[in-house]
């Protein structure tokens, strides 16, 4: 059984406020786009038997922690699972703010509930995402959503860009969650993502913001130029996606031709429709 886990972006991001477990409190909206992994299981030779491997792009740290694996593992506490082969080829930029892992964790929670045939329901799935990572439950649904707490409440909400075209570029800076935060000032004065994205698409660019960015265009003022490029060849709005680097525009027409440019770059470009 194949799957393909689908990477999203932020539509407006607030930190609005450092909680006492340490984590922050955010708000935003996600949208699902087509950038996409590949994710296959099928039955081990053996009835016990769990391995995985990989392919595409490197995936860094210990692959015992994957959130694929952590999720076989969560379902199997609950369960009786018979082993599995799993295979992941990673093609989403990792560390990127695009979500990949998250969606690799809560799309292989997803292929076993039908694997199995575990009539687990789309609550209970999410409440089992929580439990891999905060933005794990978005990818249950996989539906626009408005997000809010540390990234695990979610309600769907009716957005739909398919009349525009997202350019998604990734220079392959690598932001840490530390340093990310460590440059952010929480408030709670600024709309709500979820009312701007209401509004028409014309009003985003002067009021839909992501409190990341102005710690990452210190850091990085390449992600900044990417920003001021898109707008400048005709963005109806362009962003850097979560704590960065990968920075998205939205466009009335195909721009398979400004994409060019920037492969030129040896950036990772991918155009969603």
């Amino acid at each position: 059984m194949i799957v393909y886990p689908n990477a999203k972006i932020n539509l407006g991001l607030n930190v609005l406020r450092k909680r006492n477990d340490g984590y922050h409190d955010i708000d935003s909206v996600f949208y699902p786009v087509e950038w996409k992994d590949i994710l296959e299981i099928i039955p081990a030779e053996e009835q016990s038997q769990v391995t995985a491997s990989y392919s595409g792009l490197p995936i860094p740290g210990d692959q015992n922690d994957n959130l694929c694996l952590k999720a076989y593992q969560l379902l199997a506490k609950d369960y009786a699972l018979s082993g599995i082969k799993m295979h992941l080829h990673k093609i989403i930029p990792m560390g990127a703010g695009l979500g990949g892992g998250s969606a690799d964790g809560a799309y292989m929670l997803r292929i076993l509930n039908t694997f199995f045939s575990l009539e687990i329901d789309d609550e209970k799935l999410e409440n089992y995402a929580a439990q891999l990572g905060s933005d794990c439950p978005f990818f249950i649904k996989n539906q626009a959503a408005h997000v809010t707490g540390r990234g695990e409440k979610m309600v769907p909400i009716p957005l739909d860009l398919s009349n525009y075209f997202i350019l998604l570029i990734n220079p392959g800076l690598h932001i840490g969650t530390r340093e990310a935060y460590a440059g952010i000032s929480p408030s709670e004065l600024f709309p709500s993502p979820l009312e701007i994205v209401n509004s028409p698409i014309e009003n985003w660019k002067s009021n839909l913001k992501n409190d990341f960015e102005t710690s990452a265009f210190a850091l990085f003022p390449e992600i900044k130029n990417i920003k001021e490029s898109l707008y400048a060849q005709g963005a109806l709005y362009a962003s850097m996606t979560g704590s960065g680097s990968t920075v998205y525009g939205i466009f009335s027409n195909d721009p398979k031709e400004l994409a060019k440019g920037f492969t030129s770059k040896n950036y990772q470009v991918f155009i969603s429709k």
